[in-house]
């Protein structure tokens, strides 16, 4: 597995839903690169921050700011 791959499958992977052959690659990368797990570090503390955040968090010009990134991305996708 290589990074960019890893990226792709991480929602997976923290969401216990990934395929075992899968899930074997993407620990064994990992083990291996320090800049997954880096970036898997920061992916489970972005979960556990967000998780905590109500709609009242978050301004009405950062709500419609994410919205407009969202739909963009997702346009693009």
């Amino acid at each position: 597995m290589n990074c960019n791959e890893l990226v792709e499958l991480v929602t997976e992977y923290l969401e216990g839903t990934l395929p075992s052959a899968d899930r074997q690659r993407f620990d064994e990368h990992v083990a291996e690169c320090n800049g997954c797990t880096n970036y898997l570090g920061q992916m489970r503390e972005t979960i556990t921050l967000t998780g905590t955040l109500t709609t009242d968090d978050v301004s009405p010009e950062a709500a419609e700011t994410l919205i407009v990134a969202f739909r963009s991305f997702t346009a693009d996708s």
